[in-house]
């Protein structure tokens, strides 16, 4: 029988960041949500917001792990809002949901969600110049969504025996 799991992408990424990283988050919502996967992302603003926007915007599914106790406080454009009420912890729980995590300039949350994604042996791509042993670092958007594909047909591959 068929696996029909969907993949989860956990885009991870600042508050505050450039009208750049804002342009490119975008983007990779609309590959997120073109490759039928679901996003999940920390819920808020900055590359979080940018990223939800691209996925909704191609038809995809947003899930935003907030960090409070207030579904208000998610991003417009996240369909599935979960409290998760344990703050920056729930960084672990961005990291640790995803099949696959793609990391965008950031600060230390999102460092920290690089470092659960490392520990938990998940692919990590690296978009935000982390340099970080262990990540699969790429230039352009191209080169992200032909990585991403694989990762995904590889992941898909193994469910499905």
């Amino acid at each position: 029988m068929k696996n029909n799991r969907k993949i989860i992408v956990s885009v991870i990424g600042g508050h505050a960041t450039t009208d750049k990283v804002v342009y490119i988050a975008h983007e990779i919502g609309k590959i997120v949500a073109k490759m039928e996967a679901v996003l999940v992302c920390g819920g808020l603003t900055g590359v979080m917001e940018a990223v939800s926007k691209g996925a909704a915007e191609a038809g995809g599914l947003i899930i935003g792990l907030l960090p409070g106790v207030e579904k208000a406080d998610a991003n417009p454009y996240v369909n599935i809002p979960i409290t998760t009420t344990i703050g920056f912890a729930r960084n672990a729980m961005v990291a640790c949901s995803a099949d696959v995590i793609i990391a965008l300039p950031g600060s230390h949350g999102t460092s920290s969600e690089i470092s659960y994604g490392l520990v938990y042996k998940k692919p990590i791509i690296d978009f935000g110049n982390w340099n970080r042993e262990g990540m699969i670092k790429v230039n352009d958007l191209k080169e992200l969504e032909g990585v991403l594909a694989n990762l995904i047909n590889e992941i898909l591959s193994n469910l499905n025996g």
